[in-house]
């Protein structure tokens, strides 16, 4: 191990994809650091979208009652230490990573299993009395998939990772609910996958009924939770939202302000890009299409061949940032989407300019 290097430069050139989905690493990884996920309960959040903002809602539920509360996402936005937080505030990240380094370059761990466990550490190290957990992808083999969590919430069902997950939304509801162990309460938005959890009690509702099954009764406090990416406004006229399948599209749309938007979009190509483009045309009629560096990104020129149909207007410019300031040339408001990747990486960039200034 480099000494010299930070810890969050080597989490980020881990890989992102295990070769193949499982648990054995994960649980060896734990099991060297002590089984910190044993040493409290937990909520597990699992869904298609919206997981996120969920798990954010009830650790300031949680927080509000008086625990002590450590909470995890992922994707994060603005920095690698949004997926990790304590009682209200990001953790030291690089304390958090060195905590899990060498056992986690020993058992070569992917990106996700690291930060997971650097997560679930820290949350034992700092005793908190409950933890929220947001899964990655699925549930059965997810990274997360070893907490005996004492609630299970289920946000939504749509297609994707298909591949992985499976073809149907049942299919892909009974992945994602394989993290309800026993004695789980599991929380569903509705009673369409209740048969799937029928040896469970099962309560219907969003996050607040989670937070309120985990303290064995009504919440009462109300809570405001804001997210970077998620219905974000910068400035007056641009709004970023990382809609990254149609379902998330179809959410962002209902909800935005009546305009015609010039959109920056960049999408990944395991995601159904036609459909997102449809729904996002209503927004809209000016679309610039970009690209993130993440490697499943579609390439801006053949994200722009699938938008012509679409939009009266269409241009491809590769660089994030020069897209944006090309939609702002073509009118204002403007919409960036697409994919949370997109948002990372404009965001890691305008720090840097300022950073720079």
């Amino acid at each position: 191990m480099c000494a010299a290097q930070p810890h969050t430069s080597w989490l980020a050139a881990l890989s992102p994809w295990p070769a193949e989905f499982g648990l054995g690493r994960m649980r060896a990884l734990l099991a060297e650091l002590g089984d910190p996920q044993r040493a409290y309960p937990a909520v597990h959040v699992v869904g298609t979208n919206g997981k996120s903002t969920a798990t954010r809602t009830i650790e300031e539920l949680l927080l509000a009652d008086g625990l002590s509360v450590g909470a995890t996402v992922s994707p994060h936005v603005g920095s690698w230490s949004e997926r990790i937080r304590v009682n209200g505030d990001e953790a030291d990240l690089e304390t958090a990573l060195g905590r899990v380094r060498p056992a986690a370059e020993r058992l070569g761990a992917t990106q996700f299993e690291t930060i997971t466990a650097a997560a679930l550490a820290e949350f034992a190290a700092a005793r908190v009395d409950a933890a929220v957990v947001e899964a990655g992808l699925g549930g059965r083999l997810d990274a997360t998939n070893v907490l005996g969590a004492r609630v299970v919430l289920l946000t939504n069902v749509s297609l994707e990772h298909t591949e992985v997950l499976g073809e149907t939304p049942e299919q892909i509801a009974r992945e994602k609910l394989a993290v309800a162990h026993a004695g789980s309460i599991v929380v569903l938005s509705d009673n369409s996958f209740a048969h799937l959890v029928s040896e469970h009690e099962v309560i219907l509702g969003g996050a607040r009924e989670a937070a309120g099954a985990f303290l064995g009764r009504p919440v009462a406090a109300q809570v405001d939770v804001r997210l970077p990416g998620r219905l974000e406004w910068r400035g007056e006229d641009e709004l970023r939202d990382g809609a990254h399948n149609p379902a998330a599209a179809e959410w962002l749309v209902g909800r935005l302000p009546p305009a015609d938007y010039s959109i920056v979009c960049s999408i990944l190509r395991d995601k159904d890009a036609a459909a997102m483009l449809g729904i996002l045309a209503v927004a809209g009629s000016r679309l610039v299409a970009t690209e993130s560096s993440n490697e499943r990104s579609l390439p801006a020129e053949e994200l722009a061949r699938l938008a012509a149909p679409f939009f009266d207007h269409v241009e491809a410019e590769t660089g994030p940032a020069a897209a944006v300031a090309r939609a702002h040339e073509l009118g204002a408001p403007v919409l960036v989407t697409g994919s949370l990747y997109l948002l990372a990486e404009l965001e890691a960039k305008e720090r840097e300019a300022a950073w720079r200034r």
